[in-house]
This record gives structure tokens, C-alpha cells and sequence, in this order.
């Protein structure tokens, strides 16, 4: 037999080797001299979930979990939250509710950040991983669907551009969020109701009240951005 005969070992293809990304917890030092702005590590993030767990996946009415995020920065703590919720949703309901109840996930999920940039970020950072979880699952999530605009809405709603220490927008305005109430016995429909964010300081002193804002006649949550007032 021939040395060209025998059959020699190929050599494996080179792979290329990619390093894992790094994070980024730090923006630029200007950035942490005038606002302390300093990124949890994701580590982290899914450390101090983990201790809330019970009410943030595996409790009586996980969904309906109110959680807020005073400082959201990029949104890497809202993004978590959102996406064990509905993970959880997805182990713990059948199908036919996953539009409606990741809507009132999402109704659930509050957060104020100071900075323009990374309150956009947070936003829609939110918002891929609401309509990444449709699309896994075939569910029509476009700009065109009610889920798509709900989804947008309720974001919009929920996080806010402010100043958490003193409760007012870049325009001095007061911060206003809204409560997204179940409405007892209509599946699927939500009572909005909004108030202050520095209404919640005076809570405990029974200041907590909605009467200097809208109303709003009750709706299915994937029609929240219509916005129908009572007075209309």
C-alpha cells in the first residue's frame, strides 16, 4: 500500500473562541461623580430575587405583585422581575391566559429612573422581553396587536422619568403612576386609578387619596391604551 493510500487523521476546525461579555457597571466616571451611578451585576440581581421568590413566582397571586425600582438605571432589575413572572406564568397557567396575564404582569412592574438615557433603555428593554416571550410562542405580538400597544402603555405608565428623592419629573412635574386593579369578577378587565408617587410618603398618615386625577371606566387590560375617562 501507498503512504498516499493511507488514510491520515484530519485535523478538528479551529473554532473561535468568544469570551463572555463583560458587564458594563460603570458608564464613565463623570457619570458616578455627579449622579453615583454604579450598575448591579446581574449576579447580584438574581440573588436578591431569589429572596422574594414566593411573591415573585411560587405565591397565591404572584402576578399581581406590586414591585418597585427607585433607582431602575437600564432596567436590568425590571427586566428580571418581568422575565420570572412570566416564566412563571408559563409553568402556571394554561395557554389561553398568557396574554392577559402577562399584561397584568407588566401592570404590576414600577420603576422611576433620573437619567434619560437609561430610562429609555429600561423601557425598552422591558418591552423586547414582553414581546420575546409571545414570540416563542407563536402569539401575534406586532406594533399592530392591542398586546403590542397594552404592552407599550403599561411600560410607558409604569416607568417614569424622575427624581426619586423629591417625586417630580425634568419638568417639575409631579411623577404620576396608576394603580391597574383586577376587577372582581369580570376576568381579564382592569380598574386604572392613578396617583402620585409622593403620595405614597403621606400613605400611613391617611393622605393617600386618587380625587385630583382621572378616572377611568373599567376595560380589558389589552385595551388599556385607549384610555376611555368617565368623563367622556
Amino acid at each position: 500500500m501507498s503512504a498516499d493510500a493511507i488514510p491520515r487523521p484530519t485535523r478538528p476546525p479551529r473554532l473561535a473562541v468568544v469570551a463572555d461579555p463583560v458587564e458594563q457597571l460603570v458608564k464613565s466616571r463623570e457619570r458616578v461623580k455627579a449622579y453615583g451611578e454604579v450598575f448591579t451585576p446581574q449576579r447580584m440581581v438574581n440573588q436578591m430575587l431569589d429572596l422574594v421568590r414566593p411573591e415573585l413566582e411560587t405565591g397565591p397571586g404572584f402576578v399581581d405583585k406590586t414591585f418597585f425600582e427607585p433607582a431602575a438605571g437600564d432596567g436590568n432589575f425590571l427586566i428580571a422581575i418581568l422575565h420570572r413572572k412570566l416564566a412563571a406564568i408559563e409553568r402556571r397557567y394554561q395557554r389561553e391566559f398568557w396574554p392577559t396575564e402577562s399584561l397584568f404582569a407588566l401592570a404590576s412592574i414600577y420603576g422611576i429612573e433620573l437619567l434619560e438615557d437609561n430610562h429609555e433603555a429600561a423601557k425598552a428593554g422591558m418591552l423586547a422581553e414582553f414581546v420575546a416571550f409571545h414570540h416563542r410562542h407563536g402569539a401575534r405580538s406586532t406594533r399592530r396587536t392591542n398586546l403590542w400597544q397594552s404592552a407599550h402603555f403599561l411600560i410607558e405608565s409604569n416607568v417614569q422619568r424622575g427624581n426619586t428623592l423629591t417625586g417630580l419629573d425634568p419638568l417639575g412635574r409631579e411623577v404620576t403612576f396608576s394603580w391597574w386593579n383586577r376587577v372582581l369578577n369580570i376576568p381579564g378587565t382592569v380598574q386604572r386609578e392613578q396617583f402620585t408617587f409622593n403620595s405614597l410618603r403621606n400613605a400611613d398618615a391617611g393622605m393617600f387619596n386618587f380625587d385630583v386625577h382621572e378616572s377611568f371606566v373599567p376595560c380589558p387590560i389589552d385595551r388599556v391604551h385607549l384610555e376611555v375617562r368617565t368623563d367622556v
